[in-house]
């Protein structure tokens, strides 16, 4: 069913659609919707074709197709589906190209559809309103779903669970769905804040975590207990499968749908737009589509800006990684790509794009290289033209306003196009060559404008062309180069160009252009014709202009069907042909360059009547006759169209042979000399415009349509020799009408200027289904211009305007500028409703009268004769007893309609009837307007007031009755809109009687603040306190919301900036806090600014910005001191991460400062030399201050919950601190100030932490430092023991985890752990169960999450650092050791040992209290004895259980402590607490490490262990080690 042999340039693709285009699973086909129709290519060449091969087209759909999809399951790879916007839905057969089956279950235009990969019939749509759509087409079943009342822009079939769809909504959400029985919405995922433009599905299930993807999944406290941070992999990967969403907020999603959750977000990088063809001028609007590549789970390609495509990275972390697809110029799209559609080939992964660049492109997913490119036109083809000097280079006119330039030889790329936009702005029309100036290229357009084109040289595709000043009023309809004629060609020989430019348009003249200087003015050639021939009458409207090949004769013809033959340079007329009645549309001349010379003298021309004559003019210029002859007989006639001639062409290859396109839809080749019709092209889709016959191919033929294409065909292979006729006439326009009917509501263009060339006998004689046929360019309407005849009968001889319009459209009479009175004569009528045209029965009914006012009256005097004649009697009587007595009112008993004859107080009781008459048949406003008659305006008021039925009308009415009553009446409307909740409208009537005070505190009530606040301040003065009441009142409503800013700016407006600042503050982000301070100090709050700047930083720092603090603290001089220890932070931070490179990067990159740092000095110099730099801190008095600022701010000590970074600041304060007293060397106060921080990390139970401060800050030890103390204050060295110890705590445990390798101890403490004595060391956590757990420094400093690592992986790092550096020195390692006698204190071991009783007496005591509240709770739970019981059972098994659980959990065995008394209790505690007191005060001030502990682990040392610490450590362990934890850990050693 292909097209056979036909190479085409196709209709664009639509635009603005979420899959409009797909290529089918075998790889062979592509097919995208253009308009109505869908194209389908042949891709099977592959990536090694130039270019894909044109196979047909699925034609039946009448509106616009919005959706395209091949079926992707085995054996129906020949099946598609498309959707319209009239809400059909089509199924297609490609082999046939026919349709198999159509269903319409949508009420509205459908937006998104979807064939489902697993499920081989179902086809799934959804439309704007919202409803989806599933459609089993082979059983013709269906189900509805409408999950959101939201407009659908995508959706999407999982292809890995059959019932699951994902959809795409206009306002950014997306909805995952089941449609098997469950019918649920699975996952509502919010994110997105504009249209989501495509969805795409992972092609691999399972839900595999890359590490890039942490940065969206802050781990909720439940998940974050989950071991290591990680969600276990069970929940994830076993089901579900990633979604990727693109969308106009200008980012791509990636979501979990399992979790119901982003995991990524990918924000489209700015890309420099490469020279493409885009108006600067025009907004390029954004189409975000998304593909996953099959089988990579971590690559996705995306649209970009300016029409780029991206492929993304999603194993890259921090600044995704992107790459550009096309390296080369010119490879990528120059607009917005709508559609990615995948390809398999061989084994390449290929992908199909389109564009609003109208380029169908190819892509190598393996290369990123453009395979092929295919043009596309976005509008009717209106002209051809073949240079003839760049053989093969042919011109393409579109309506889209763009020039295509196809070299039609060219090997490699059978579709080398070149586009030309620039300064075009309008449909091209007409197009001539220059013939012979290479790239030279005239073009004229729809709207009047003519401008030659350098198609040629190499910069041209983005140079505009040269316009002439001259320009015409209507569509330009020919261009051709001829010799220059009067006044032009009187110059000399050099002074002017050899040929010159003659354009024709719709308002019947023609310009003669000087290609030398467009700028000066045109000439009108008929002037010179006037002159030369003496005419003294009215010229014809030239339509066509043609010179002879040879530039001896110039053909005009005529709107009238005439046409007439000039000689240059003078333009004498040699003779008129009068053959064709009607507007002519194409003269040709034959070649010359023919073994037949005479034959060169052969004219044909086509025009409005469809048939084509052929005139031989030799006689006519060999004759010498002075006056013009008359031809009125044609040498030949070619008859057979049957609607009207738009193109022709002479073969150039042979003989008498022409080809013509005709509206008939055909383009024909005739055989001229036989009169013989030889061969019939069908292959288009619409009316044919114009054709050109191949310079190279004898055999090939171009034509150009109103289908938006261009075809190229072979004679020899049509199967028709002649136009359709009779009844395959009316079948052929049957097809073509189908085209879409145009919508007005959507045209968005004004009428198009293009005036009527429409014959209007041709628009009476069955040519109305043209009128209708207005095609779309993408969705808009577009009014193709193109010539037709208005030939009118004008009596009186109006000066006629011709133009000319294809599509015969009644708006098309509008901008014509006949005269009014010649268009009623004979112009075909505006094309009405067919249904308002013909009268129907019921027309009479709906235009009804309206109801009379006085229907009672009106009725009684249409009643029988008897009854009017009673009526004339009764007047009379009662008139005549008036006159008698006229006191007496006349008496008209039931005949109450003769009040209109009688008196006055008659009238008003017939008025009165006639009123009661309305309200009881509810026609209040009637009644309302009768009252006014009668002057009863108040009792009108009044009622309609109590019926809260007054209205604007009435209200407007009331001051007739006087001020007092309209306030009244103002008021009453005002309550009664009040009951109707029209609150704002009741404010503005209560505004017009001066009720300020009372419309601000109606609207406050009501909450309609901003509106109070417009009036009050419009109409109050500036200090009424009512302002200030709204302001606050609205502030405290929108705080309670959570608008924080808007609370702000009302405060604000109340002169309140305090409350302003606190409100802002609240929401407690950076940048909220950042404004607050901000605002705080142009307000004059210096204190509340320092506070809130404080914390903003503090912000700042735990997302690692140190630049963005600095900035914020440096406004306030009280901050100084918290300056520095930012700095010392910063430092710090640094010195830790350099230490512990972290694998691992976080989603927020650290902002340092590029401080000069000098690496060599000691931290300390390193920071105080910053703070110099800097800070410029450098007097004493600065120090004083900044010492002063920080000894007044105290942190809570550090336990094992509190943040790492907020451990890491307080530990930072204590070093500045430190840095300060060592700056003025009072190293008292330093070493208390490094013994705070040390032991924070401690409490913190950050361990490794502890050493790394103690590596930076003490490099060489302690030794140092004790040196510069003074001995004799006790204080001072009771902190340099504690730094000491803790410094010496710290190398013990470096010395047991680097043990040499061929120690046996190691594995033993590994295999077969101790549990651990302390309660406070970090052994504690997970010691117990063989791990050591712990926060290393540089997470600690560098991670947002807390994560914690095994032991095991500990000690293999070090093992690999030990291996890099050789085995510690043994020598080094004892004198380490010996150094480590100080930790192991009898005198702390005693202290300790008694505060670790008291802390476990007070245990057992809070245990009992607390079992005592609950059996206490129980009892006054219950009253039921039998609950009662069974409580108190249950109390007690869990009071037995409890020390049961936590013996067996510190023995290991079963056995269960006897039950200890609350007196007994009480003593021990007091007997610890009096020991506790003997002990001296020095040892209490400083802590010191666990003494038992430090015991343990030189016990595990063994052999590596000197014998006199072994010893010592036994002893300690012997006499303090009491407690049962303790005796179990040192049972190895103690045994």
């Amino acid at each position: 069913m292909a097209a056979v042999g036909v190479r085409v340039l196709p209709a664009s693709p639509n635009w603005y659609s979420s899959r409009c285009s797909d290529a089918s699973s075998d790889g062979r086909l592509f097919g995208f919707a253009a308009r109505h129709r869908i194209c389908l290519l042949d891709i099977g060449g592959g990536a090694a074709a130039a270019a894909p091969a044109f196979y047909g087209e699925l034609i039946g759909h009448t509106d616009r197709i919005s959706g395209f999809a091949f079926c992707h399951c085995q054996g129906q790879t020949n099946l598609c589906a498309s959707s319209c916007d009239d809400g059909s839905v089509r199924i297609w057969d490609t082999e046939t190209l026919a349709p198999v089956a159509e269903y319409s279950l949508h009420q509205n235009m459908i937006s998104a559809l979807h064939w489902s990969p697993l499920v081989k019939d179902l086809i799934v749509s959804g439309d704007e309103k919202g409803v989806i759509v599933c459609y089993w087409h082979n059983r013709s079943d269906s189900q509805q779903f409408f999950p959101e009342p939201r407009t659908i822009f995508c959706l999407t079939c999982s292809p890995h669970n059959e019932n699951v769809v994902a959809i795409g909504y206009k306002d950014g959400m997306v909805v995952i769905i089941d449609i098997s029985r469950k019918r649920e919405v699975l996952h509502r995922l919010r994110g997105h804040d504009d249209e989501i433009h495509c969805l795409a599905w992972c092609p691999v299930p399972g839900e595999e975590r890359l590490p890039a993807w942490q940065d969206e999944l802050q781990v909720s406290s439940e998940e974050s207990k989950v071991p290591n941070g990680d969600m276990t992999q069970d929940t994830t990967a076993k089901k579900g499968c990633y979604l990727a969403s693109g969308s106009k907020d200008q980012t791509i999603r990636i979501w979990s749908s399992t979790r119901g959750r982003s995991v990524m977000t990918l924000k489209l990088p700015p890309l420099k737009r490469r020279g493409g063809a885009v108006d600067p001028a025009v907004k390029e609007r954004i189409w975000l589509t998304v593909h996953w590549p099959s089988g990579r789970a971590t690559d996705v390609v995306s649209s970009s800006f300016g029409g780029e495509l991206l492929l993304w990275d999603l194993t890259q972390p921090g600044k995704r990684k992107w790459t550009l697809l096309g390296s080369s110029e010119g490879q990528n799209h120059s607009r917005i790509v709508f559609n990615l559609s995948p390809v398999k080939h061989q084994d390449k992964e290929l992908l199909l794009s389109i564009s609003m660049d109208r380029d169908v492109k190819c892509w190598d997913l393996s290369t990123l290289e453009c395979c092929w490119s295919m043009p596309s036109l976005g509008g009717f083809v209106y002209s051809l033209a073949f240079s003839p000097v760049d053989t093969g280079c042919l011109a393409i006119g579109v309506g889209d306003s763009m020039i295509r330039v196809w070299n039609t030889l060219s090997m490699n790329n059978i579709y080398d196009v070149k586009t030309f936009w620039q300064s075009i702005k309008s449909k091209v029309t007409a197009l001539a060559w220059h013939p012979t100036k290479e790239g030279c290229l005239a073009f004229g357009t729809d709207d009047g404008k003519v401008g030659i084109f350098d198609t040629f040289s190499s910069s041209a595709r983005n140079k505009p062309p040269q316009i002439s000043s001259t320009y015409h009023k209507k569509t330009v309809y020919t261009l051709a180069w001829g010799p220059p004629t009067a006044p032009l060609s009187y110059g000399g020989e050099g002074e002017q160009p050899s040929v010159t430019l003659y354009s024709c348009a719709g308002e019947g003249i023609v310009f003669q252009h000087n290609p030398w200087n467009l700028n000066g003015e045109a000439n009108d050639i008929n002037r010179v014709i006037r002159d030369t021939n003496s005419i003294k009458h009215k010229l014809p409207a030239r339509t066509e202009i043609s010179w002879k090949p040879d530039g001896k004769l110039l053909a005009l013809g005529n709107e009238d069907g005439s046409i007439e033959i000039f000689q240059p340079p003078n333009l004498k007329l040699l003779c008129t042909i009068q053959q064709h009645h009607k507007l002519i549309n194409a003269i040709r001349w034959h070649h010359e360059h023919g073994s037949q010379p005479e034959l060169s003298y052969l004219i044909a021309s086509g025009s409005v009547n469809a048939i084509i004559y052929v005139h031989n003019l030799k006689s006519v210029i060999e004759s010498t006759s002075e006056t013009p002859l008359t031809i009125t007989e044609p040498f030949r006639t070619l008859a057979g169209h049957t609607a009207k001639i738009t193109s022709l062409s002479w073969s150039p290859h042979h003989e008498g042979r022409l080809v013509s396109a005709c509206y008939d839809g055909t383009a024909q080749v005739w055989d001229v000399m036989k009169e013989e019709p030889l061969c019939n092209y069908r292959g288009h889709q619409g009316r044919l415009l114009s054709v050109q016959w191949s310079p190279v191919d004898p055999d090939s033929i171009y034509t150009g349509a109103d289908d938006f294409s261009v075809h190229k065909w072979h004679i020899s292979k049509q199967e028709h020799t002649r136009p359709p006729q009779g009844k395959k006439s009316i079948e052929w326009e049957k097809k073509r009408s189908m085209q879409p009917k145009v919508k007005t509501k959507k045209k968005k263009k004004p009428v198009e200027k293009s005036s009527a060339r429409q014959d209007p006998s041709d628009a009476m004689n069955g040519d109305e289904s043209m009128k209708e046929m207005l095609p779309e360019e993408n969705g808009v309407s577009d009014h193709e211009g193109e010539k037709e005849a208005q030939e009118v009968e004008v009596p009186d001889k109006v000066s006629m305007t011709v133009s000319r319009d294809p599509s015969s459209s009644a708006y098309d009479y509008s901008s014509s500028s006949l005269s009014k009175s010649s268009v009623t004569q004979k112009a075909a009528p505006v094309k009405k409703d067919p249904s308002k045209e013909k009268p129907t029965p019921d027309a009479s009914l709906k235009k009804r009268k309206p109801r009379s006012i006085l229907p009672c009256s009106t009725f009684m005097d249409h009643r029988s004769k008897d009854e009017m004649h009673e009526d004339c009697l009764r007047l009379a009587a009662c008139l005549k007893t008036k006159d008698d007595n006229e006191d007496v009112s006349p008496d008209l008993k039931d005949r109450v309609h003769l009040g209109l004859f009688a008196d006055r107080a008659s009238l008003h009781k017939m008025i009165d009837v006639e009123g009661k008459n309305h309200l009881e048949n509810g026609h209040p406003e009637l009644f309302q307007q009768l009252m006014l008659w009668k002057g009863d305006m108040k009792g009108v008021l009044q009622a309609a007031a109590e019926r809260g039925e007054l209205t604007d009308q009435l209200v407007a009415m009331s001051p007739m009755v006087g001020y007092q009553a309209w306030v009244w009446t103002v008021e009453a409307f005002a309550k009664q809109l009040c009951f109707q909740e029209q609150y704002v409208k009741a404010a503005s009537h209560l505004l017009s009687i001066h009720k300020v005070y009372e419309a601000v505190e109606l609207l406050k009530v009501n909450n309609f603040y901003r509106e109070a606040i417009v009036i009050a301040k419009a109409r109050l003065r500036p200090e009424d306190p009512i302002l200030k009441d709204l302001y606050t009142s609205w502030a405290a409503l929108l705080e309670k919301d959570g608008h924080y800013s808007m609370a702000a700016k009302c405060y604000l407006g109340a002169s309140s900036p305090y409350d302003a600042v606190k409100v802002l503050a609240k929401k407690g982000d950076a940048t909220s806090l950042r404004t607050a301070a901000e605002l705080a100090l142009i307000s004059g709050e210096e204190k509340l600014s320092a506070t809130l700047s404080f914390r903003c930083a503090q912000d700042l720092l735990l997302s690692r910005n140190w630049v963005g603090a600095q900035e914020v603290l440096q406004q306030h001089k009280t901050l100084f001191g918290q300056r520095l220890v930012f700095c010392l932070n910063e430092l710090l931070c640094k010195c830790l991460s350099e230490r512990n490179p972290c694998d691992r990067k976080s989603l927020v990159p650290p902002c340092y400062h590029s401080w000069e740092l000098n690496r060599e000095a000691s931290f300390w110099d390193m920071v105080i030399q910053v703070w110099q730099n800097v800070f410029g801190m450098d007097t004493m008095e600065q120090i004083t201050c900044a010492r002063e600022q920080l000894h007044s701010i105290e942190h809570p000590p550090s336990t094992r919950n509190t943040h790492p970074k907020q451990v890491l600041f307080h530990i930072s304060h204590d070093l500045t601190l430190a840095a300060l007293s060592y700056q003025t060397a009072t190293w008292e106060k330093a070493v208390k100030s490094i013994v705070g921080a040390v032991t924070r990390s401690y409490d913190a139970g950050n361990f490794t932490l502890m050493q790394e401060i103690c590596n930076i800050i003490l490099p060489e030890g302690c030794d140092n430092l004790r040196h510069k103390l003074d001995s004799t204050d006790s204080q001072s060295m009771d902190a340099c023991r504690s730094l000491e110890a803790f410094v010496a705590y710290g190398l013990l445990y470096d010395l047991w985890w680097k043990l040499p390798k061929d120690s046996v101890v190691l594995q033993k403490a590994v295999l077969d752990p101790e549990p651990c004595p302390s309660e406070q060391t970090t052994l504690e956590r997970g010691y117990v169960s063989g791990q050591f757990s712990e926060e290393t420094p540089d997470q600690a400093a560098v991670e947002m999450d807390e994560n914690h690592c095994n032991t095991t992986e500990v000690q293999r790092r070090e093992a690999e650092r030990d291996s890099k550096t050789g085995s510690v020195d043994l020598v080094d390692r004892l004198s380490k050791l010996n150094g480590c006698k100080v930790l192991l204190s009898e005198e702390f071991a005693a202290l300790q040992n008694t505060q670790r009783d008291i802390a476990e007496v007070q245990q057992i005591l809070a245990d009992m209290i607390h079992q005592h509240q609950l059996q206490r709770n129980n009892l006054q739970e219950n009253t039921d004895g039998n609950t009662q019981e069974s409580n108190l059972q249950q109390s007690s098994e869990t009071e037995s259980d409890k020390p049961h659980s936590d013996s067996h959990q510190m023995n290991g065995k079963d056995e269960v402590k006897e039950p200890i008394t609350l007196p007994e209790l009480t003593k021990q505690l007091l007997k610890a607490k009096q020991k506790l007191a003997e002990f001296p005060d020095n040892l209490k001030v400083f802590p010191f490490p666990d003494v038992l502990e430090c015991c343990l682990v030189l016990l595990h040392l063994e052999s590596q262990c000197p014998p006199e610490l072994h010893q010592q450590a036994l002893d300690l362990l012997r006499k303090h080690g009491s407690a049962s934890t303790y005796k179990k850990a040192g049972r190895r050693f103690l045994t």
